[in-house]
């Protein structure tokens, strides 16, 4: 028996997937959760052979921050993303935290019942739509700080709150944001925070 944990924000979603998978005879649906926050310590609890996560969920953490963390916390468990988001960006996350599937929720159930059992026993698995972007991942340009910075940005600071929570200057932080649009080759800074989004390079808060 493959023992799993789901985590899911969407009640109905997460209910159509524990019914379709707990219809597998070697499959059973140990623990739930509808947040990322929540998965590791349900995990501890509950020992799960897979956890099949969202990517993007409420709370401080998301899906793959929670996957990188399960890792370090509980080796035996393997890690199978299921995710709507099949961007370039989030793939190299997503490769980076050494996750052991990756599979969009356009694919049919019988493929991901097969993917399950797949990282169950020791394989890895990924979307065959995404196999081509895998080869081409475009790296993160930005630095830490830029990305400490716009991510700031992203969640609403000004320039002078950003300084203080980063402990740096306001002028500094200005300069930062004036690079990171350059790079991006962004028209401003919200659309410096839209492309670094969509490409995955700014982890959901």
């Amino acid at each position: 028996m493959i023992r799993l944990l789901l985590a899911e924000d969407q009640h109905v979603v997460r209910g159509a997937l524990v019914a379709l998978l707990e219809l597998e005879p070697d499959l059973e649906v140990v623990a739930q959760a509808d947040s990322a926050d929540d998965v590791v310590d349900r995990a501890l609890v509950f020992t799960p052979d897979v956890a099949v996560l969202d990517i993007e969920m409420p709370g401080r953490t998301d899906g793959l921050q929670a996957a990188a963390a399960l890792k370090e916390r509980l080796p035996g468990c393997r890690t199978l993303m299921l995710t709507s988001l099949g961007r370039p960006g989030l793939l190299r996350r997503a490769l980076d935290a050494k996750v052991d599937g990756f599979l969009l929720k356009t694919a049919p159930p019988a493929e991901l019942v097969a993917a399950i059992r797949r990282v169950a026993g020791g394989g890895r698995v990924l979307d065959p739509s995404l196999a081509v972007a895998a080869w081409d991942l475009a790296d993160n340009p930005l630095t830490s700080r830029e990305n400490d910075v716009l991510r700031e940005l992203a969640e609403g600071a000004e320039p002078p709150e950003i300084a203080a929570r980063l402990h740096l200057s306001t002028g500094t932080v200005r300069n930062v944001l004036t690079a990171v649009v350059g790079k991006l080759n962004a028209r401003n800074r919200t659309d410096a925070v839209r492309v670094a989004r969509e490409a995955g390079w700014l982890a959901s808060s």
